[in-house]
């Protein structure tokens, strides 16, 4: 007589309840980190408690007859996974009893089941697993008649010869993919970071592999402690695969257990888990993108083979500074402050190993990113980016950051056009799925006037990051080719979805300077004056508005302001000239724009040829030398 169905599809033991109908495990109302075979696993084994499991039959019910894999070692990394989520250990098990090969028992105590249930009945809906032939060696006897024994060899020759093949094509036409936060199973909460760091660098080192889309780490990082499925976070970041994997640090070891998961269908392809010690960390996470490169067939070039190997040794407590830094730059949002700190930290990286070339890269960005918020002079900026690119390069040439922070470099301070754009397609070429690059790139291409080419990096970075705000990108490009209406209907989608950010306000209200409509300009100018806490170039453009609207006095409070305030910091001298030039006093403007050119001002190769301010400079003879001398085209034709 066949047993009954469970009727209870939540099943709890002490904290932990597991869902079998939805295919999930939490603690204390809290979705825990568990998915694919290794919850499908543990669903089989609370199922059955007290009972021992097979190996075969685990193998029989996870893995469908056509699958091709090393049973073993994935079994063995899935009960890892699930031992370390709950926090249990082989030498003394909680829940899961390993009995030597012959497969496992739960031994905790399970709530949930009706008494007849205990022996093992139909799975939960989730849970169904399609009944398989026990493969041979991996069950029950099977009597075979004799007459076709060798035909059964033969046939079991050929699939073993081929199972390579049919187990590669499992993680066939894998494009994209999704590395999730891993999760800190130390205790530990000081040792996030460390958890966190390991999925930046792992999509780092993705990022290299150019047949694979790399989402980025801003958009990942949203679905920490998320409750969804695989296959909607798949949907949402539109990828074929996720990544996702734990760590845990003992003392100076660190392990790492990560999978590889087909999207759309929770199926696992791959797990491993790997151990070294901290100051190894780099390996570490080296061996994992090489492992995940190989299983989706990722059509390295031999340089890129030899660049996912290559991973120095690093300080322990150098790499956390790093990482701490890194993620500062990374989400500062024009925070001055939040630069400084971030510095700060890259310089004490740099202190503690002076050998590892990441943290120079960070620190020459902190520098570069200082001096565009006008928070440090370009002279000062220049020479120490300098300075920190030129040992990261010496340290190790190819580290994408580096060629990326020296293409914007030459971008915005050496005014070299050729030289930034090689040094752009260096870092993509070393990292297509690099989302800086892309967007930085965008940027420049918009400078240059280039919109198609422009939108087409606009796209490139919105399909890695999904954070990345398309109209926000548009913005710049609209600016750069002075075409006001776009601006405008750009600028009302950015205020309307973000009324905080000021940039989105001044935009607009450059769209509607440029297009004539001072009275709507002037109130766009101030808010954003006011939400950027009076930013130069925000105050700026409000003076200038005021001066030619005859607000004559209100000009001039802005730019005594100004003045006053350049004796005790930096103030950017393109700004004072744009105000000159709305009062109509020529000579002072261009006095202001030589000073901008001799301090290499990153406004001057941002805005010279397009800021709107400057029109009434143009006819000029000064003004045509100073856009031979930066070798800049003639703007485009504004379009209001």
């Amino acid at each position: 007589m066949p047993n009954p169905t469970p009727t209870a599809h939540v099943l709890r033991f002490d904290s932990f309840e597991l869902d079998l109908r939805a295919g999930e495990l939490r603690k204390s109302d809290i979705r825990l980190r568990l998915q694919g075979q290794p919850i499908q696993l543990l669903g089989i084994l609370v199922q059955s408690p007290g009972r021992l499991v097979t190996r075969e039959e685990l193998i029989s019910q996870l893995w469908p007859t056509d699958t091709f894999v090393d049973f073993d070692h994935s079994l063995n990394n899935s009960i890892l996974r699930i031992r370390e989520v709950l926090g249990d250990s082989a030498g003394t098990p909680r829940y899961i009893e390993t009995l030597p090969r012959r497969g496992y028992r739960f031994i905790g105590q399970v709530e949930g089941l009706v008494a007849d249930a205990l022996e093992p009945g139909p799975p939960t809906e989730h849970f169904a697993a399609t009944p398989a032939p026990i493969r041979s060696g991996r069950g029950r006897r099977i009597l075979i008649p004799s007459i076709l024994l060798p035909s059964l060899l033969i046939l079991a020759g050929v699939v073993l010869w081929f199972a390579p093949s049919f187990h590669r094509a499992s993680a066939a036409n894998i494009h994209s993919i999704a590395v999730l936060p891993f999760d800190n199973l130390s205790g530990d909460p000081s040792q996030n970071y460390l958890a966190d760091g390991t999925t930046d660098q792992l999509i780092t080192d993705l990022a290299q592999v150019g047949s694979l889309r790399v989402i980025s780490r801003i958009s990942v990082m949203h679905y920490r402690n998320t409750k969804k499925t695989l296959p909607e976070i798949a949907r949402e970041l539109n990828v074929d695969s996720v990544v996702e994997g734990s760590l845990t640090r003992s003392g100076d070891r660190v392990r790492i257990t990560a999978q590889l998961l087909r999207a759309n269908s929770d199926e696992h392809i791959w797990a491993d888990t790997y151990e070294r010690n901290v100051g190894d960390i780099l390996r570490l996470q080296s061996d994992v993108a090489q492992a995940i490169a190989e299983r989706v067939r990722a059509d390295l070039s031999p340089q890129q083979m030899a660049r996912l190997r290559f991973a120095p040794t690093v300080d322990s407590a150098a790499y956390e500074d790093y990482l701490r830094g890194r993620y500062l730059f990374t989400d500062y949002f024009y925070s001055t402050t939040q630069l400084r700190i971030a510095q700060n930290y890259f310089q004490k990286s740099i202190r503690k190993d002076p050998n590892f070339a990441p943290s120079y890269a960070g620190l020459a960005n902190s520098y570069l990113y200082l001096a565009f918020d006008r928070g440090i002079s370009p002279q000062s900026a220049y020479e120490l980016a300098q300075q920190a690119l030129t040992k990261a390069l010496q340290l190790d040439p190819d580290v994408g950051e580096a060629h990326e922070a020296l293409a914007v470099m030459k971008w915005r301070y050496e005014w070299d056009w050729a030289g930034a754009e090689r040094e752009f397609r260096d870092t993509i070429a070393l990292a297509p799925s690099y989302d800086c690059a892309h967007e930085d790139f965008s940027s420049y291409l918009s400078f240059k006037g280039q919109r198609a080419e422009a939108l087409a990096e606009i796209v490139k970075s919105h399909e890695l990051n999904s954070d990345f705000n398309i109209d926000d990108a548009e913005l710049e490009l609209y600016y750069q080719l002075r075409d006001y209406k776009a601006l405008i209907e750009s600028g009302l989608r950015t205020v309307a979805a973000e009324p905080n950010a000021w940039g989105n306000h001044y935009a607009l209200g450059v769209g509607y300077e440029g297009s004539r409509q001072l009275a709507l300009a002037i109130p766009e100018y101030q808010k954003a004056v006011s939400l950027s806490d009076g930013d130069q170039d925000a105050s700026a453009a409000l003076a200038h508005a005021y001066a030619v609207t005859g607000k004559t006095a209100e000009a001039k409070k802005i730019l005594l302001d100004m003045l006053t305030q350049s004796r005790t910091s930096y103030v950017s001298p393109y700004m004072i000239a744009a105000i000159y030039a709305g009062l109509g006093d020529k000579d002072q403007a261009f006095a202001f724009l030589e000073k901008a050119y001799r301090e290499r001002s990153p406004d001057i190769s941002w805005s010279f040829k397009s800021d709107l301010r400057l029109d009434n400079l143009r006819s000029d003879p000064r003004f045509q030398s100073l856009l031979e001398r930066l070798q800049l085209p003639a703007p485009s034709a504004p379009r209001s």
